[in-house]
């Protein structure tokens, strides 16, 4: 019993297509004996900020702790740290701590500001066309990392982005370039796997009164290629991912490979069919015609790549040959 398989391919274009924030401005007054520190450093709006204190010539353990947010008293007993209430993008949380140590107060006022900053990242990685969801980040690839900046004046009036100092940290590291007015986007190279690289950005107004900022860490992951059946009436039957065996019962068969999150900075990701092993074509359909009589089986592989350290594969049996079963509505 003898077969052949003709082989035809149908090329597909893949589109290319994931933060906390704000502000807080400070005030010491000169000669005061304890230093108020502010977490996070940039809150973001309707959340809560932590003023903590230190002090090397105070004895705070035995201490009193009083903290007023816009002069009303929220908080008074021994010195911890405390969590001040912040309101909506750019109202100003005016914060007065004073501490009585030894019969004697001393008093200082912290301004927390709360900015509204989000960095979106933009995994530079394939996705099938009109897939609804979003690709991760690729192996050997790159992620665009977008700063979305809301930033307010206390009277509620919103700075243009464009006119905003990005200021953007990757692992610590400033990166100059990428830095300046109106640099509102980075793009930067995915980890090694297992590893996670961390993207940073300080917002500031041109005055230098207005700070946000947001941070965020990703990992690379293993991309992957599922097999559809390519309809010819319907399309691509998106709706259930082949696996495993694959009966073929009509004249031919067209099946889709979709590669998920492998890296398109130089390109499309390339697909390498084989049949039963040897070479076959490449593209990311193809078009299988059994020819002969009786029954027979083949293995369908496919290998997805971008670059040398990214791939993904996916394998088939193929049965064909087989007549149909058809129910008592022909269905």
């Amino acid at each position: 019993m003898h077969f052949n398989f003709v082989i035809a391919c149908i090329g597909i274009i893949f589109a290319v297509p994931f933060a906390a924030t704000a502000q807080s401005i400070g005030s010491a007054a000169q000669g005061t004996p304890f230093t108020i520190s502010v977490r996070p450093q940039y809150p973001s709006p309707g959340s809560k900020a932590t003023i903590s204190l230190v002090s090397t010539s105070l004895d705070l353990a035995n201490a009193i702790m009083t903290v007023l947010v816009a002069g009303k008293e929220i908080y008074r007993g021994a010195v911890q740290p405390v969590a001040i209430p912040l309101g909506k993008t750019g109202s100003v949380a005016n914060t007065k701590v004073t501490i009585s140590s030894g019969g004697v107060n001393y008093s200082q006022t912290v301004f927390i500001q709360p900015q509204d900053v989000v960095l979106i990242a933009e995994p530079v990685s394939s996705t099938p066309p009109l897939y609804p969801g979003k690709s991760l980040v690729p192996i050997g690839g790159d992620v665009r990392v977008v700063a979305a900046a809301n930033l307010r004046d206390a009277q509620g009036k919103t700075i243009d982005p464009a006119t905003l100092s990005y200021v953007w940290m990757v692992n610590d590291a400033q990166i100059a370039d990428a830095s300046g007015i109106g640099k509102q986007a980075i793009m930067v190279a995915s980890p090694l796997q297992y590893r996670a690289r961390s993207v940073a950005v300080a917002v500031t107004s041109q005055d230098g009164i207005l700070v946000g900022g947001a941070s965020l860490s990703f990992t690379a992951q293993e991309p992957t290629v599922r097999l559809y059946r390519n309809d010819p009436l319907l399309g691509i039957r998106y709706n259930r991912a082949l696996s495993g065996e694959y009966a073929i019962s009509d004249v031919e068969a067209a099946i889709y490979a979709a590669p998920f999150s492998l890296p398109t900075t130089s390109g499309v990701p390339l697909v390498q069919w084989f049949l039963n092993g040897a070479p076959a074509q490449t593209g990311n359909s193809i078009t299988l015609r059994p020819t002969g009589k009786g029954q027979g089986n083949a293995t369908l592989s496919l290998v997805a790549s971008a670059n040398s350290s990214a791939s993904a594969t996916a394998n088939l049996s193929l049965l064909f040959g087989k007549e149909p079963s058809f129910n008592l509505f022909g269905l």
